[in-house]
């Protein structure tokens, strides 16, 4: 699916079995939430943390779908079509970082 497609089958989905879109500030916290899980998760799969028993049935999958999700949903309500949004921030990055990374002595 496009990114397109993603935001009108979201957009479907609220209108219809989510109801309507919560409002933008809950929307906000949720996506913290949302973000906060996926670093939990990454805090203990990739990093030192210890897991948790809770932690046990933890899917990294979906935690990132729930952030895609939420994120799609302000976008959505804000008016912002993440094709166009994502196409002039890779420009921008292009452009801005063209030689940024080459002497980084982290990256090689």
């Amino acid at each position: 699916m496009t990114i397109k497609e993603a935001q009108e089958i979201v957009d479907k989905w609220i209108n219809t079995t989510g109801v309507r879109y919560f409002n933008e500030l809950t929307n906000t916290a949720i996506l913290m939430e949302e973000v906060g899980e996926v670093a939990r998760i990454m805090a203990r799969k990739y990093g030192e943390q210890s897991f948790k028993k809770s932690d046990e049935d933890v899917n990294l999958a979906d935690e990132m779908a729930d952030v895609l999700f939420v994120l799609i949903c302000l976008a959505n309500q804000t008016g912002i079509d993440l094709t166009d949004a994502l196409n002039k921030n890779l420009e921008k990055k292009s452009i801005r970082d063209a030689t940024r990374h080459l002497n980084n002595e982290k990256l090689k």
